[in-house]
C-alpha cells in the first residue's frame, strides 16, 4: 500500500470512522462474469448484495502508466474507502473504453463510474454525476513544432480522439468552428497515455487530453508537449444511475468531507518560528471527554482549552487533528500533519526510549483499578494476582501491568486494541471485563457520571501527563514548558480542571449534550438532510453553519433584522419567492439554502469544491461583493485568488483598513468577521465528521 494510501486510510478512519486494510486486495473482474448478476437498485439493494461495483476503463490500471502525479490511483483508493464506510465491499469491474462505462451502469453491471470522467450535458441525461472531484482543462498535446498552434486560424490539423469521450465532443466543436481541423478517429479503448505516445511517435498530429493527465504524461514522452487549452473548466466527476439518489447523496457527502479534510492535512515539519508566522498551531489530540469533544456546536476539552489558552498567548489559533491511538498521534507528528500532541498522554520510560519527546508535566495522576459495583476492594497490587485486567495495548497501563508481571505478580492482561477509557468502562459495566484501569482524573469523571462501577485499587505511584513534540522543536518545547510553569494550578487551570473532572452538574451536562456516534448533531438533522438532498452541500456543513448563525435557536433575531436558524433577512426570502414565517425552521432553512445556492453560483465553477464552499460561506456572512473585492486584492498582492485559507482571507482582513477599503469596489468590510465565520464553521464541520462519518443515519 502506498504512503498516500496509508495517509488516506488513516485520515478517513479518523474523520469518517472507516476501516482500510493493508492485507485486503480488491480484485477486478471482467463484465462477462456478471452475466448472472445485474442490479439497478439504489443503496438499499446494494446493501442486500453486500457489494458496490466500481467501474473504470481497463487502461486506468495499466502498469505501464507513470503513477507519480496521476490521480487515477487516488480515485481508486477514495472510492474503496467510501464503499467500506458504507459497510460494504468494493468490487472493481473493468471495461475496454469510455464508451462502455455508461452502458455498464445502465445495464446494471456496475454501480459507480470511477475515473477521469468529464461531466457533459449529453452524459448528464443518462447518469447522475457526483460533486466534482477535480476541475480541469482539456488541452492539445502536440509535437514541439506545433506548441504555439492557434486552433482558430490553423489551416490543417488532424486531432486524434477516441469515440465516447468528451474529447470527441470538443474536437467536433473545434472542427465546426474551423474547417481546417479534422478529426482522426482512434479505437474507443485508446488510453490517454497512448494518445500522448502517438503524438510523440508522429502517429498523430495532435490529440486532446485532460490537463491533469497531460501534464504528467508529456513529462514521460519525448516529442510531445502541451499545446493550447481547447476547453476550459471541465468538471471531473463520478457517476451513478440517475435514480440511485441515496447512493449518490452518500457519495457526495463523502467526497465533500474528504476534500475538505484532506485540504487541511498539509504535511510540513514546522519550527516554532514558522508556526508563529502561519498564525495556526496544529494540535493532535483524541476525541474523548478529557481531551477534545463537541458539545452541541462548541469545541471543548481540557487539553483543547489549555492549548487554546497557550495559542492565544502567542497570537495563534488552534486547528485540531484527531487521531485516537497514541501511535497514530506520534506518526502524525513525525509526518508533519500536526505540531504538538495534547491528548492526556502519560510520560513513561518505554515511550521515552522509543523517541517520544515530552514537555514538562501539566497534570499529575495515579492509576486506578475499576470494577463493577459492588466489588471487594483490593488491599494492594499483590491482590491483582490471578485477576484479569482489560487494557488497550497502546495505553500506558500495559507497561504498568507488565512491570507487575516482571515482579512475579501473576496479573492477567486482556488486550483490547482500539478502545478508549470510556469504552473500557462501559464494557466493565456491561459485564464484558472483570477489571479495567483509568488515570485518576478520568476515573473521577466516570465515577461522577455513573454508579455501576467503583474504584477498587489506587496503584499509588504518581504519573506525569505531558504534551509531545518532535525533538527538532526546542523553541516550541521551551514555549510550552514556560506556559505550563505559569499556568499549572493557576486560576484558569483550576477552573478548567473542576469543570471537566470534578463538578457533577457540569460533567453531566457535557455528557448529555456531547455530540457522539448515534446521537443527533442538532435538533434539525433530518430536516436539513431532507431540504439539502438535491444540493451540493453536505448537511453536516449546513448544520455547522446553522449553529454559527443562531446556536440552533429558531427565534434568534440579529440587530440587522435577520431571523431564525439561518439568520435570513425577510427581503432575502422574498427574493427567492419563499413566503411564510422565518421563525419556522422549514421555511427558514429553505430560504437560507436558496440564498446559499445562489451565492455558490457567484464564484467560478473551476474552483476546487472545498474552495468554492469557503468562498460561499464568506459571502453568506459578508456579501459576495466583498469576497470578490478580497479576491481581486489577493491577486494584486501576489496571493492566490482561488484559495481562501492563508490567501484571500488575508486580503479580506486588509479591507478593514482605509487605504485598502477606499480602492475596493464595495468599500469597507469588517474582515475579521467572515474570516472567523469560515474558520469556525470548518472546524466544527470537521468535528461533526469525526462522529457521524460512518453513517448519516
Amino acid at each position: 500500500m502506498s504512503v498516500w494510501t496509508r495517509a488516506l486510510c488513516l485520515t478517513l478512519a479518523m474523520l469518517l470512522l472507516s476501516a482500510c486494510s493493508d492485507s485486503e486486495k480488491v480484485s477486478a473482474v471482467k463484465p462477462e462474469e456478471f452475466r448472472n448478476y445485474t442490479e439497478t437498485g439504489d443503496l438499499d439493494a446494494l446493501e442486500r448484495r453486500g457489494l458496490v461495483r466500481l467501474v473504470a476503463p481497463r487502461f486506468d490500471d495499466d502498469p505501464a502508466l507513470p503513477r507519480d502525479g496521476l490521480p487515477l490511483d487516488r480515485y481508486r483508493e477514495i472510492a474503496e474507502a467510501f464503499v467500506r464506510v458504507l459497510g460494504l465491499e468494493p468490487q472493481w469491474v473493468v471495461v475496454d473504453g469510455y464508451d462502455e462505462l455508461i452502458p455498464a451502469l445502465e445495464e446494471g453491471r456496475a454501480d459507480i463510474i470511477v475515473t477521469n470522467l468529464t461531466r457533459t450535458e449529453a452524459r448528464s441525461e443518462r447518469v447522475g454525476f457526483s460533486v466534482p472531484v477535480r476541475i480541469v482543462d482539456e488541452v492539445l498535446v502536440v509535437p514541439p513544432a506545433l506548441a504555439d498552434v492557434d486552433v482558430e486560424t490553423v489551416e490543417r490539423l488532424a486531432i486524434a480522439v477516441p469515440p465516447g469521450t468528451s474529447y470527441a465532443e470538443t474536437a467536433r466543436d473545434l472542427a465546426e468552428a474551423n474547417p481546417g481541423i479534422t478529426i482522426k478517429q482512434v479505437p474507443p479503448n485508446t488510453a490517454d497515455v497512448e494518445l500522448v505516445d502517438g503524438v510523440a511517435a508522429g502517429e498523430y498530429q495532435a490529440a486532446i487530453v485532460d490537463s491533469n493527465l497531460a501534464e504528467v504524461l508529456v513529462r514521460n514522452a519525448s516529442g510531445a508537449v502541451l499545446g493550447p487549452v481547447v476547453a476550459g473548466d471541465r468538471e471531473i466527476a463520478w457517476a451513478t444511475r440517475t435514480d440511485n439518489t441515496e447512493l449518490r447523496r452518500r457519495l457526495n457527502e463523502f467526497l465533500t468531507a474528504t476534500q475538505v479534510a484532506l485540504s487541511r492535512q498539509k504535511r510540513v515539519l514546522r519550527s516554532w518560528t514558522e508556526i508563529r508566522e502561519s498564525g495556526v498551531l496544529r494540535v493532535i489530540t483524541s476525541n474523548s471527554p478529557s481531551s477534545y469533544f463537541l458539545w452541541r456546536g462548541e469545541l471543548m476539552g481540557f487539553d483543547y482549552d489549555l492549548m487554546r489558552r497557550f495559542a492565544e498567548k502567542h497570537g495563534l489559533r488552534v486547528a485540531v487533528v484527531v487521531r485516537n491511538e497514541p501511535e497514530d498521534m506520534k506518526a502524525a507528528l513525525e509526518q508533519g500533519v500536526g505540531d504538538v500532541i495534547a491528548a492526556s498522554l502519560t510520560r513513561t520510560p518505554r515511550r521515552e526510549s522509543a523517541g517520544w519527546n515530552f514537555s514538562s508535566r501539566y497534570l499529575l495522576v495515579t492509576e486506578k483499578v475499576l470494577a463493577r459495583h459492588p466489588a471487594k476492594p483490593l488491599a494492594s497490587v499483590e491482590d491483582l494476582a490471578g485477576k484479569t485486567v482489560a487494557v488497550n495495548p497502546q495505553h500506558s497501563f500495559l507497561e504498568t501491568l507488565e512491570a507487575l508481571q516482571a515482579r512475579g505478580i501473576d496479573v492477567r492482561i486482556k488486550p483490547m486494541p482500539g478502545t478508549t477509557t470510556e469504552m473500557l468502562v462501559q464494557g466493565l459495566a456491561d459485564g464484558e471485563h472483570d477489571y479495567v484501569m483509568a488515570d485518576s482524573h478520568l476515573a473521577a469523571l466516570e465515577l461522577t457520571l455513573r454508579d455501576d462501577i467503583q474504584e477498587v485499587l489506587d496503584m499509588g505511584e504518581q504519573k506525569k501527563i505531558a504534551w509531545v513534540v518532535r525533538d527538532d522543536q526546542p523553541a516550541l518545547t521551551n514555549a510550552l514548558n514556560s506556559f505550563i510553569r505559569k499556568a499549572y494550578r493557576g486560576l484558569h487551570y483550576n477552573i478548567l480542571y473542576k469543570r471537566y473532572f470534578s463538578e457533577p452538574k457540569t460533567i453531566a451536562r457535557y455528557k448529555e449534550f456531547r455530540v457522539e456516534p448515534g446521537k443527533p448533531v442538532s435538533p434539525y438533522d433530518e430536516l436539513v438532510r431532507e431540504l439539502s438532498f438535491d444540493t451540493d452541500f453536505d448537511w453536516r456543513l449546513l448544520v455547522s453553519q446553522m449553529y454559527q448563525e443562531s446556536r440552533f435557536d429558531p427565534d434568534a433575531r440579529s440587530f440587522a433584522g435577520a431571523l431564525g436558524l439561518m439568520q435570513v433577512l425577510p427581503r432575502t426570502a422574498r427574493q427567492f419567492d419563499i413566503d411564510g414565517d422565518l421563525h419556522d425552521p422549514r421555511t427558514n432553512i429553505r430560504a437560507g439554502l436558496a440564498f446559499q445556492e445562489w451565492l455558490e453560483h457567484r464564484f467560478p465553477a473551476r474552483l476546487p469544491l472545498e474552495e468554492r464552499l469557503y468562498f460561499t460561506l464568506a459571502a453568506y456572512n459578508a456579501g459576495h461583493g466583498h469576497v470578490h473585492d478580497a479576491r481581486r486584492l489577493a491577486r494584486q498582492l501576489g496571493k492566490n485568488p482561488d484559495k481562501w485559507f492563508g490567501e484571500v482571507e488575508q486580503a479580506m482582513l486588509l479591507l478593514s483598513q482605509p487605504e485598502y477599503a477606499r480602492k475596493a469596489r464595495y468599500g469597507y468590510v469588517r474582515g475579521t468577521e467572515p474570516v472567523k465565520y469560515v474558520r469556525e464553521i470548518r472546524e466544527r464541520y470537521l468535528g461533526y465528521l469525526q462522529v457521524t462519518g460512518a453513517t448519516t443515519q
